[in-house]
């Protein structure tokens, strides 16, 4: 049962690291945008019913013109030492 948990929190991480490599592709190549609709569809779908309750919770942290949603991080960072909690008990 533990094993299963962590290879659901193992999955969850990928999907989280995937859904950063498509946010930032669709900042650096705008124009591959169209082509990412499909992968963004699924990395949101499955993350931000997750994200969204914690990023209700956890402001985003404004730099300036930038803005940094904390509520990833945190979630990524929880995932990770759940992950390993488990694995290490």
């Amino acid at each position: 049962m533990i094993a299963l948990a962590a290879l659901v929190l193992l999955l969850f991480e990928l999907v989280l690291l995937a859904r950063v490599v498509v946010d930032w592709v669709g900042v650096l190549a705008p124009a591959s945008g169209g082509r990412l609709t499909g992968a963004r569809r699924v990395t949101y779908g499955i993350t931000e019913p997750v994200i969204a309750p914690v990023r209700r919770v956890v402001p985003s942290l404004r730099l300036g013109g930038v803005s940094i949603d904390l509520a990833f991080t945190v979630v990524f960072l929880a995932v990770v030492v759940l992950r390993g909690l488990l694995l290490a008990g």
